[in-house]
């Protein structure tokens, strides 16, 4: 029990605290909260963690009840959801129309955020290093082997890239992030596309992986010459350098709340079953070309209509009054019109007791 108390005390920092906690914590709660408590069960995506951390501390301290998230990866999260072990899953990969029906899912975006190339380099500031697509599909695809390659020079005329072995870090469990990353790659790279794809676990040519976006964190931090990719949080949790991108007008642009919002800012959520909308590579000078949403699913007839009740009441209460948490971490929360739309989707979806 002082675990869990101690999980939900630490939380009130995230930014402070996020690096002991970011594994270990939540499982801890999961394993060691007590049966009859009010607590709502959940599995999956690491991208999307430090928000709902933060939400749950906070509604913690409003109503009494708990939040019980496993931060495994969005393919943990699906498999969980569907082997009926949690109230929901996270994915930051939507699940197509098809696969919702199949099982019986519905399924609702919950939050959005950037996708960032991370680097360990030498003398190199956070945002002081561009690269474009298609150059870093050739760094992932292991035909760019140095930081002072020509196409990276040619990026950075003014920065003094050594004459080291670029070390690549990629996830090595299912991954939402690595879905929208390679969906990317796949955008602005025939390479890519053809050699390996898109998808939430790919064949990698290069590198080593690590689980979690804060498993690639901390491989990051802690490997000379190296490059991964994380949602935009941890690489501030962490003190990370992250790049500039070059996005699809040709723009150098930073990764802030702004460009994320710009790039989600034509999307029309309600045209996709489930709200299954990619944000990657979309148009506009001032878009992030990495930016992604995350996922929730549940039941459609729930087995435990009480706990996917509680479920709900916990979302609607984040869209409600979770925004500014949100954007302090960098996060966008979703537009109101999609909220509405999505709190009509439940009225005529899912058979909840709210």
């Amino acid at each position: 029990m002082a675990r869990v108390g101690l999980w939900l005390q630490t939380w009130r920092d995230p930014l402070k605290h996020w690096t002991a906690f970011a594994a270990a914590g939540m499982l801890a709660v999961a394993a060691y909260a007590p049966a009859n408590a009010a607590d709502i069960s959940g599995a999956g995506a690491t991208f999307p963690y430090p928000i709902y951390a933060k939400w749950a501390d906070a509604y913690k301290k409003e109503t009494g009840n708990g939040l019980n998230y496993q931060s495994i990866g969005s393919g943990g999260g699906i498999k969980q959801i569907k082997a009926k072990t949690v109230t929901f899953g996270a994915s930051d990969a939507p699940l197509p129309g098809k696969d919702l029906d199949s099982i019986g899912l519905a399924q609702f975006p919950m939050v959005m955020g950037g996708i960032v190339p991370v680097v360990n380099l030498e003398g190199i500031k956070p945002g002081e290093l561009v690269i474009d697509g298609p150059t870093l599909a050739k760094m992932y695809l292991g035909t760019i082997k140095k930081w002072n390659d020509a196409a990276l020079v040619k990026l950075n005329p003014n920065v003094k890239l050594p004459d080291q072995a670029i070390a690549l870090v990629h996830r090595s469990d299912g991954s939402g992030t690595t879905f929208n990353f390679t969906t990317y790659l796949s955008d602005v790279s025939a390479d890519w596309k053809s050699k390996v794809g898109t998808s939430t676990a790919v064949q990698w040519p290069a590198g080593i992986g690590a689980k979690g976006n804060e498993g690639v964190a901390n491989n990051v931090g802690n490997t000379k010459g190296s490059l991964g990719y994380v949602e935009y949080a941890y690489a501030l949790q962490n003190k990370l350098t992250y790049t500039k991108m070059v996005n699809k007008a040709g723009k150098t642009v930073s990764p802030t709340s702004e460009a994320f919002q710009a790039a989600a800012a034509n999307a029309d959520w309600s045209s996709v079953p489930g709200f299954g909308v990619i944000l990657a590579n979309q148009p506009g000078d001032k878009s992030w070309p990495m930016t992604a949403a995350t996922w929730i699913l549940v039941y459609k007839k729930p087995v435990d209509a009480k706990a996917t009740g509680e479920a709900l009441k916990f979302f609607a209460w984040a869209y409600k009054n979770g925004a500014k948490m949100a954007e302090s971490l960098d996060y966008v929360p979703m537009p109101e019109k999609v909220v509405k739309d999505v709190e009509a989707y439940w009225k005529s979806n899912v058979a909840a007791s709210m």
